[in-house]
């Protein structure tokens, strides 16, 4: 992706049918950049989700929702960010993709002040990355080095307003619930044996806080 055209032929055809092409250009000359800065370093970690674009090698797309507590992205240096991969169902679409195509794209949102902000770049993950002992709940690092950063503009982002975090985000000392389809028949004998084995019982559980507020 780095030193590759910020716009692509098709990109080009659809910008020449608008006559777009020199806004396009200028969007690339004022707002694209390749280091993070500090305003995008403290948007991004109160960000409590974003999503990731991923492909396969043969270009077949995919896109996930990733969801933490605020924090649980962390923007390392000038073009690294890191963060967590939780349990989830086993799938491993978005990151058995990096492990054939390193190229992302990340999309962070804020739905109660309007503002997006998007991450093109390529990923690697590690099962031993030291950050690991960080992010309690935490199966695998995802580190992403940035290509291209920018923004775009908000207008079509509807307001919403953060209710709760899940009950299931993780955070220090906290045990989050079984999720309830981990009980079903139809997958009970499937789930891997640290699962089967580990018969949790339901039990009344504190809603997670802002990190820090234990």
């Amino acid at each position: 992706m780095a030193g590759q055209p910020m716009y692509h032929e098709g990109m080009r055809r659809l910008q020449g049918v608008r006559e777009t092409r020199p806004l396009a250009d200028r969007l690339e000359q004022v707002t694209v950049r390749t280091a993070f800065t500090e305003e995008d370093r403290k948007f991004i970690e109160r960000c409590s989700m974003f999503f990731v674009a991923t492909a396969d090698a043969d270009g077949h797309p995919d896109c996930s929702y990733k969801g933490g507590l605020p924090g649980f992205v962390r923007v390392l240096d000038g073009c690294t960010l890191a963060f967590p991969d939780y349990d989830g169902n086993g799938m491993y679409r978005s990151w058995g993709n990096v492990l054939a195509n390193p190229h992302v794209g990340l999309l962070f949102l804020d739905f109660e002040c309007p503002r997006r902000l998007r991450v093109n770049g390529t990923a690697q993950i590690s099962e031993d990355d030291p950050l690991r002992a960080e992010f309690p709940g935490s199966v695998f690092i995802v580190r992403v080095t940035a290509a291209r950063i920018f923004p775009n503009c908000p207008r079509y982002i509807h307001k919403m307003q953060l209710v709760e975090y899940s009950v299931y985000a993780p955070q220090p000392d906290y045990t989050p619930p079984v999720p309830a389809w981990k009980t079903f028949d139809d997958f009970r004998d499937a789930l891997p044996a640290r699962d089967r084995l580990d018969e949790k019982k339901d039990e009344t559980v504190r809603k997670p806080t802002e990190p820090g507020s234990n």
